[in-house]
């Protein structure tokens, strides 16, 4: 099965396989995977043993169990990202189980202790996490702002119960505009809210940040109004400022422009200012504009541009994939599909953003492995957790066909018990 690779990320096969660990399976003690991915992030081969790969490089393995558990077995400070999108903390019960707002922060601090240990120093903790609704009103529940606290105070639960704290490196919301009208009660009936659309994203970090983290690997393509701008340029002119803006300004050295902390796309045919306007109608304090022309950093300074369109502070990702070869597969042979499966733009871009190919990404309630099939894409090696074996199963369709998977497998695949 030909994976639908990032050729900007790509990875050559001999390189993963020198990277340390050679085998993923390694970090784990005394554990027997459901299935693994050999090395290939344009194609994949899927076994249910480690036996049955010989001596090929072990990229991806997934593992049935209680994550609590299993994280108990990884070894120390070998996990470069941990990035997860655990069971909200609804008032309805799902069939993937969710614990109630009330007991939600002490069950995931049972979680967070043991993440923190297979970190490595310089690495990170992504949450995806939906917000909750007080009992019978319509008010919010704070759950997931407690949460948060917990985790990050350093006089929080966390550093009560473990001694350790993480440090809050950024906030990112996923705004989904395809998201249905919740809760009904108050948004379509009553008319007294509008639909709950975006969900937290908690950046959390075991140290600084500052070593891995490089926003150069998810920079996004130009909008049409900056790709005008540095095609024809700008009309060398003084600012009222006195600053005079030269046409240096043409041509950036990346690919990209930076991305805010909020993903969001535009629509540029309504963007009619030339590009002496949109330049113009950036508001640059004189004091950092002083800086840009004296350093000569106009090229870092481009990528900038028009950001006065775009929306900040928005991850726009519309969640509505109902196609996708995964699907398909679990369709055709008749495999339970998980319910609550994340958009795989999600991962891929704290995968891109916060590790370097050949690093290692786990996820510790990894339902389908839409994380794995990012990391194995990406270029670096990944880990699955899953309690529910029939989700697990299902996920290695994201790797192979169904028609595949089976003449490379002749057993069955090993579900972790401990």
């Amino acid at each position: 099965m030909e994976l639908n690779n990032d050729s900007r990320s790509t990875l050559p096969d001999d390189q993963m396989a020198t990277t340390e660990p050679r085998q993923v399976t390694d970090l784990l003690r005394n554990c027997e995977p459901q299935y693994i991915t050999t090395v290939g992030n344009k194609t994949a081969k899927v076994y249910a043993t480690t036996e049955s790969v010989e001596q090929a490089p072990i990229q991806g393995a997934a593992y049935t169990g209680d994550s609590r558990q299993l994280l108990d077995e990884v070894k120390e400070s070998s996990v470069d990202l941990v990035i997860t999108s655990p069971p909200f903390a609804l008032r309805k019960k799902k069939e993937y189980g969710n614990k109630s707002p009330e007991e939600y922060v002490e069950w995931f601090l049972d979680f967070a202790e043991k993440v923190y240990e297979c970190l490595a120093e310089d690495g990170s903790f992504v949450i995806d996490i939906g917000g909750g609704w007080q009992k019978g009103k319509p008010l919010r529940s704070h759950y997931h702002f407690k949460l948060l606290s917990a985790l990050t105070d350093n006089d929080g639960l966390l550093a009560d119960r473990f001694g350790e704290t993480f440090n809050f490196a950024q906030d990112f919301y996923w705004y989904n505009p395809a998201k249905l009208p919740t809760p009904a009660q108050w948004v379509t009936i009553e008319r007294i809210r509008v639909k709950d659309a975006v969900n937290h994203v908690w950046w959390l970090s075991k140290g600084d940040a500052r070593e891995k983290p490089d926003n150069r690997r998810v920079l996004k393509e130009y909008s049409d109004a900056q790709k005008r701008l540095i095609e024809t340029g700008y009309e060398a002119k003084t600012r009222p400022s006195e600053h005079k803006i030269s046409d240096t300004f043409d041509k950036p050295s990346e690919d990209g422009a930076i991305r805010p902390n909020f993903r969001n796309t535009i629509d540029d045919a309504l963007v009619d200012e030339s590009p002496a306007e949109l330049l113009e109608k950036i508001d640059v304090p004189d004091a950092l504009l002083d800086v840009i022309l004296e350093e000569g950093l106009t090229d870092e300074f481009v990528q900038t541009i028009g950001s006065a369109y775009t929306q900040d502070n928005v991850l726009e990702i519309a969640n509505t994939r109902s196609q996708t070869p995964y699907l398909r597969a679990c369709k055709e042979t008749d495999t339970d599909i998980h319910p609550a499966r994340f958009p795989r733009e999600l991962p891929k871009f704290f995968i891109q953003f916060l590790t370097e190919p050949g690093d290692t990404v786990l996820d510790i309630f990894a339902g389908s492995n839409t994380t794995g099939q990012m990391a194995q894409q990406t270029g670096r090696k990944w880990l699955a957790f899953e309690s529910e074996e029939t989700y697990l199963d299902g996920s290695r369709y994201r790797f192979q066909e169904p028609g595949e998977i089976l003449s490379t497998s002749s057993s069955t695949p090993m579900a972790n018990t401990d």
